[in-house]
């Protein structure tokens, strides 16, 4: 009698979440951002080479909320096929819940000496509209700023990707979204400041807003959360969720056949994105003082998506490399060259496509002989 032998089918372990290489880069920007900074800022003195000006720590702070922008559009466009030119509208709902609750902290110390908002004042209003309720609650505000933006973009992205909308229909949309938003917050009547927004913030948690060690505090926590959030889009692509999102990228009629079905993903890392960006919107605001519905712009969405196409879409790092690549950039240009600016971005960005549609991490990798 013949005997089978079956051989046990061993399946690859799962790839550690970094090489020692990418850990020794991850703990000095942990480092970098936690330590050194605000040593570099608060105890070196002002003049010595080593010392980290207010400036800077404002335009990298702002950079960083960008960056996490970038990782979010990375995560539905380089790795699940997904161009959203929309996600500036959930950048802008995260700083509107935390521009809420920054106007409520004002208290009387306004132009008018009351508890409403001044601009509620000064258009003759009685009393804080319903969708203020929770505003002066710190703890409802952090949960708001994930809720919201998870709500909206659930909402939507259900309804899109049932109706299997995708391609550059679904980029179309998107983008009709954001400035239909964009429309109906420059209207007084929403409560929402029209189209001067929430400015003039003074405190957070009661604290005075406008002080190096709260600046500091700012800089730290968003540079703790981009770090965060890079640890939790490597944990998740690494992971069966995360190689499915690629095949949907890759060949979603094939996952369909194979038996999964495309929309739960889709619809979940869609949400985590726009989670992504409401955070970033909410830690941008008290670092820039000002929001407004210019943020909705469908400009300022299709800039997410340059800077993820500069750095490199598809790889995490890239995208973030790109944000202070071009934000950098910007910075500079416009202060010496204003009215370049717009036509160097639209250059970079059909340079990028043509000649480096990897990006500038790609063009690395290629330089230093590793995979393209």
């Amino acid at each position: 009698m013949n005997t089978l032998n079956h051989s046990k089918i061993e399946l690859p372990g799962r790839e550690p979440l970094f090489s020692r290489k990418g850990w020794t880069a991850f703990w000095v920007a942990l480092l970098f951002v936690g330590l050194c900074v605000p040593l570099m800022n608060l105890m070196v003195p002002e003049g010595h080479w080593l010392h980290f000006s207010d400036y800077a720590v404002s335009l990298v702070g702002k950079i960083m909320c960008y960056a996490i922008c970038a990782l979010a559009m990375d995560l539905i466009w380089g790795y699940t096929g997904i161009l959203s030119l929309g996600h500036g509208l959930f950048f802008a709902i995260g700083g509107y819940v935390m521009g809420m609750y920054l106007m409520r902290q004002i208290g009387t110390d306004g132009n008018y000496k009351s508890n409403l908002p001044d601009f509620m004042v000064f258009l003759d209003w009685k009393e804080l509209p319903w969708h203020w309720a929770l505003s002066d609650s710190f703890v409802a505000t952090l949960f708001l700023i994930v809720l919201v933006p998870a709500v909206v973009s659930g909402v939507f992205g259900y309804f899109a990707f049932r109706s299997r909308i995708k391609g550059v229909y679904f980029s179309i949309i998107t983008q009709a979204m954001t400035f239909a938003a964009m429309l109906l917050f420059f209207r007084n009547e929403t409560g929402f400041g029209g189209n001067n927004g929430f400015t003039d913030f003074k405190r957070i948690l009661d604290l005075p807003l406008a002080t190096p060690n709260m600046r500091m505090i700012l800089f730290v926590l968003t540079g703790l959360t981009l770090l965060g959030f890079f640890l939790m889009a490597r944990w998740l692509i690494r992971s069966k969720f995360g190689r499915v999102l690629q095949a949907i990228r890759d060949a979603e009629s094939r996952v369909m056949f194979s038996g999964y079905s495309p929309l739960p993903y889709k619809l979940s890392i869609w949400v985590i994105s726009a989670v992504m960006c409401g955070v970033a919107g909410a830690l941008y605001v008290p670092q820039v003082g000002i929001i407004n519905p210019g943020e909705m712009s469908p400009a300022n969405s299709i800039e997410i998506a340059v800077w993820a196409a500069v750095g490199g879409r598809g790889s995490l790092i890239g995208p973030v490399v790109g944000a202070f690549l071009v934000n950098g950039a910007k910075s500079w240009l416009t202060v010496t060259a204003p009215e370049f600016w717009l036509y160097f971005l639209g250059a970079l960005f059909i340079a990028v496509t043509l000649f480096l549609p990897k990006g500038v991490v790609g063009l690395v990798q290629r330089l230093k002989g590793g995979p393209s």
